[in-house]
């Protein structure tokens, strides 16, 4: 759920709308919705300078700040607009060297020396924000470490006393409780979906980061790139996910950006169509209950299924505009 942003000033500052809008929807929105029941007023939309707002745009969050400090010396007056924006840029998921302290610095700053700002409200709700933020990081450290030191643990017990069955399974039990954890913890959305048909396997990652793989199910003619419509088999290439139904013959659905330009070309040598509606989905309504056993064989006319609870966890981490590679 994206919250709306309100304006109280006018400008050109999409970046910062856009900025503003990412933070509140994984800050404002997942970690402290139900303190915001209430509403979080008005976040200002108003513009960066226009050099400050190019910079930001371009991903060079650096000299965007040092314009804002260029800003804030020559016109004080719009000091406590500048310092909440600049609190943003600091905040910002997407800046590489994004910096929490220094971004509740200036929420309090403007705090402090604009006790009638406009921004008031906005700045006590991202200080509110930020530090749920630093909270959520420190538990899913904590749990990481925990996860690391279970799979050193765990090679190790392997390596020395594989004929302790036992123990390994309960070592292995933990790890995946850990991983579980860690999982449910996370707020930024995958924006990478990995397929391996031959490994069977599906990927999500995060800035390059493993964050979980599931066992699959494929179309029924696995083997090879889908050429034609009926084919029941799955793709190969790059795609996105383009669309989502939550009301499929299926539990869930993401729908695949299928056929490419290269499968329409391939298909329009061969005098056929390509086909579409190439998705990845839950189990057939009614048949949840096989649960992780419908992969022992590939059952579907080219889709990638998963058991219900998976595609639960896929359909919530995977946004619109997701890339999607599928390897052979």
């Amino acid at each position: 759920m994206v919250l709306p942003l309100s304006s109280t000033k006018t400008g050109s500052g999409g970046g910062l709308k856009a900025a503003v809008g990412f933070l509140r929807f994984f800050a404002c929105g997942v970690l402290l919705m139900p303190l915001l029941v209430g509403g979080c007023s008005h976040v200002d939309e108003a513009a960066l300078s226009r050099e400050a707002n190019d910079s930001f745009n371009q991903g060079d969050y650096t000299t965007a700040l040092e314009k804002y400090e260029a800003i804030i010396a020559n016109a004080p007056e719009e000091g406590d607009r500048i310092l909440f924006e600049m609190g943003v840029v600091y905040a910002y998921p997407k800046n590489p060297q994004k910096d929490y302290p220094k971004a509740i610095d200036c929420f309090q700053k403007l705090l402090r020396e604009f006790p009638e700002s406009e921004y008031r409200h906005d700045s006590q709700m991202m200080i509110l924000q930020i530090e749920n933020v630093i909270v959520k990081n420190q538990i899913i450290a904590e749990q990481q470490a925990r996860l690391a030191t279970s799979r050193q643990t765990l090679a190790v017990k392997t390596e020395v006393m594989s004929s302790q069955a036992d123990e390994i399974d309960t070592l292995q039990e933990q790890v995946e409780t850990l991983e579980a954890k860690v999982f449910a913890l996370r707020t930024e959305p995958a924006d990478k979906v990995l397929i391996e048909k031959q490994a069977r396997r599906l990927t999500l990652f995060t800035n390059g980061e493993v964050i979980k793989t599931y066992t699959i199910a494929l179309g029924g003619n696995p083997v090879g790139p889908k050429v034609m419509q009926g084919d029941n088999k799955t793709p190969e290439g790059i795609y996105t996910i383009d669309s989502r139904n939550g009301n499929s013959g299926f539990h869930l659905a993401l729908h695949i950006s299928y056929p490419n330009e290269e499968d329409k070309q391939r298909a329009r040598e061969l005098g056929v169509s390509p086909g579409g509606d190439i998705m990845i989905h839950g189990l057939k309504n009614g048949f949840g209950e096989m649960g992780a056993s419908h992969v022992k064989t590939d059952w579907t006319e080219g889709c990638i299924a998963v058991t219900n609870q998976e595609m639960e966890e896929i359909y919530r981490f995977v946004p619109n505009g997701t890339l999607v590679e599928i390897r052979p």
